[in-house]
């Protein structure tokens, strides 16, 4: 019985990032990264990029520059960080946070305590300049939450910082510095408290794999490429 519920919640998730992440991330990409009217352009850096990528400022190059970096970056890293917090709480994962700063709100099926989770996506997606902050934000939302008679006896171990992917080991001196005060759960850790499942993350990783090398992504950065290049070809903001 745990199995199938373990096998239908792996089925329901890589679903999710198929659809709302890989899908849309290749419409986004066909549709609207290859238009020239959804970028803001430093004339200097794209001629420079050009020279780059093709040796020689051409329309190809140009769209190269611009395209590249969008599709290959910004874009996919922008939606995946927002989706997959819709995710946890569509798929009933979890909940939504109702206490500012925080995430989402779940169970931890290790020590049964309800957590308030901030998600990141791997072990080294904060800075320096990011601790300080989080951990204050941490701290206020405690006082705070203490007042409320109902969420009494909180303690540090109940704020959380969630990481999507990646080994303890692995995690950055910010995220070790953060895990000194509230602990910091990475990939399988992670997983396992939010789903029930022990080996979730393995089955999850694998899964993804699969489903990944099943998506047609023949043509995408040439078909995305081509038809920026013509848009740019036209354009009276260049001159080739």
């Amino acid at each position: 019985m745990a199995k199938r519920k373990e096998e239908e919640l792996l089925k329901e998730i890589v679903g999710y990032f198929k659809t709302y992440i890989f899908e849309k991330h290749i419409s986004a990409s066909l549709n609207t990264h290859s238009k020239l009217k959804s970028y803001n352009i430093n004339p200097i850096v794209v001629k420079y990029l050009s020279k780059v990528l093709e040796n020689d400022y051409t329309p190809q190059g140009v769209a190269k520059a611009l395209f590249y970096p969008r599709v290959l970056g910004t874009s996919i890293n922008t939606s995946f960080g927002t989706r997959i917090q819709n995710m946890f709480v569509e798929l009933e994962i979890a909940n939504g946070s109702l206490i500012k700063g925080m995430d989402i709100e779940f169970v931890d099926a290790l020590d049964k305590r309800k957590k308030w989770c901030q998600l990141k996506s791997g072990p080294n997606t904060i800075n320096s300049e990011d601790v300080k902050p989080l951990i204050t934000k941490f701290t206020t939302t405690i006082q705070l939450a203490r007042t409320n008679r109902a969420l009494k006896g909180i303690n540090n171990s109940d704020f959380i910082v969630g990481v999507l992917y990646g080994e303890a080991e692995e995690l950055s001196m910010h995220y070790k510095e953060i895990n000194k005060t509230h602990p910091v759960l990475i990939g399988k850790d992670f997983w396992h408290r939010i789903t029930g499942f022990e080996n979730f993350y393995e089955g999850l990783v694998s899964e993804l794999q699969k489903m990944i090398n099943d998506l047609d992504t023949k043509n995408l950065m040439n078909e995305g490429c081509k038809k920026l290049a013509e848009e740019i070809n036209a354009s009276p903001l260049f001159i080739f």
